[in-house]
């Protein structure tokens, strides 16, 4: 009899182990609605698009992208509790459950979407190489920066930019945008890969930069896109939704456009 009773038990462990296994996980979209509020990565250093200021003696993350996050939150009828840290830790947090999302200028590469799905694109820029205005007549083509130090914020596409279309320069990898800038403008580096977009708000302000006439190729990775820890379609079907709401009314461009300064 006890040895029946331990067959049936057993049998019931596997049963309960088993529903155990098949069970998914719950989208972060019905633990966000729940909790109304969803953590967001992000690293506020990539004006336009993300950067700190000072609002009435306070200082605060604005731009682009968090107007358009905010827009998107505030459709989902939620919060956002924003997460600051560097670029090169954006993408960690968001796959190790610290932030749901990783919001940050970030483009989809074939590496990133192992580990992420991405939503549709909210805006493309091309790359450029911005440089200091005193070599404007000797860095004109591709080869003129064979052997000269060109930078990249560290862990973003532009390293593997300067790498693949600027074989023979010296990448230099920093990890806060604003320094590789200051870099240029004081001679230490010759140049520096970044979107023209945040080239743009950088060089307006600094009459000592400028964007260098060698156009570099276009690429997928030129369109900027959300990032969601894989296994999440609904939240990314809801981001998408608000995406492009906010795309066909002009709102994001419209935001990139009242950004593109330094403040």
């Amino acid at each position: 009899m006890k040895k029946g009773m331990k067959v049936v038990l057993a049998g019931l462990a596997l049963v309960v182990l088993t529903a155990c296994g098949n069970k998914e996980e719950a989208d972060k979209l019905d633990t966000i609605k729940e909790k109304g509020v969803i953590k967001v990565a992000t690293s506020p250093d990539y004006a336009p698009f993300g950067f700190h200021t000072t609002i009435d003696g306070k200082d605060k993350i604005v731009g682009a992208d968090i107007e358009m996050t905010e827009a998107i939150a505030k459709k989902m009828n939620v919060k956002v509790d924003w997460v600051d840290m560097s670029f090169n830790a954006v993408l960690a947090a968001a796959k190790e459950g610290k932030a749901d999302i990783a919001v940050s200028a970030i483009s989809a590469t074939s590496e990133r979407e192992k580990s992420f799905d991405f939503t549709a694109d909210y805006y493309t820029t091309p790359q450029v190489i911005v440089i200091n205005k005193q070599n404007a007549d000797t860095l004109t083509s591709i080869d003129q920066f064979t052997n000269k130090q060109v930078g990249a914020q560290k862990g973003t596409i532009q390293e593997n930019i300067v790498k693949d279309q600027l074989k023979k320069a010296k990448l230099v990898s920093i990890e806060k945008l604003p320094n590789i800038f200051v870099e240029v403008k004081n001679g230490s580096l010759d140049g520096l890969v970044v979107e023209k977009t945040v080239a743009d708000a950088y060089v307006n302000k600094n009459p000592e930069l400028m964007i260098a006439n060698v156009p570099l190729k276009s690429m997928k990775e030129d369109s900027l896109r959300i990032a969601v820890p894989k296994g999440n379609k609904k939240l990314v079907k809801e981001l998408n939704k608000q995406i492009n709401e906010l795309k066909e009314a002009g709102a994001i461009e419209k935001m990139v456009k009242a950004n593109n300064q330094l403040k």
